[in-house]
């Protein structure tokens, strides 16, 4: 696979870092990173859900963060003690730490998170401020209340 290199562009454009740093991005995979599996769900018209399974997880070791358009969600397992007279002979339920990182686009808020069932819930609701969304302009074609522009010729 070829790898575009956007470096000599930052140097010549402004405001524009964050496109090629997303375009940058898109190039090269999230490192193979599969656990933990999620899904992304709309919930409505402007709200969205992302399900995390985090089996084994308790709430205390889970952090979830936003900053700056990036949703970070890291899960650290303590030490296991081992009780007397029990020895693990298989162990299939993972118990690595994991740091799950999702690009969030503008005005998407985090409203909530819930552990249930072994899955950890993330709701998003997207907020566009009032003076961004579109808005109607209406056309009048009223030649009466026209104003003269111009100055009336001598």
């Amino acid at each position: 696979m070829r790898h575009v290199d956007f470096a000599p562009l930052y140097r010549s454009t402004v405001g524009f870092d964050r496109l090629f740093s997303l375009l940058d991005t898109l190039g090269t995979p999230d490192n193979g990173q599969t656990y933990p599996p999620y899904n992304i769900e709309r919930t409505g018209e402007n709200a969205y859900r992302i399900s995390m399974a985090v089996a084994g997880f308790s709430e205390p070791e889970i952090s979830i963060q936003a900053h700056r358009n990036v949703l970070t969600v890291k899960g650290e397992r303590g030490e296991e003690k081992d009780e007397e007279g029990k020895e693990v002979l298989y162990r299939g339920i993972a118990a690595r730490a994991f740091e799950r990182r999702f690009q969030l686009a503008d005005h998407v808020e985090v409203t909530g998170a819930s552990l249930k069932n072994g899955l950890l819930h993330i709701d998003l609701k997207r907020e566009v401020p009032e003076e961004l969304k579109p808005r109607k302009i209406a056309i009048t074609s009223d030649k009466a209340n026209a104003k003269q522009i111009e100055a009336k010729a001598a």
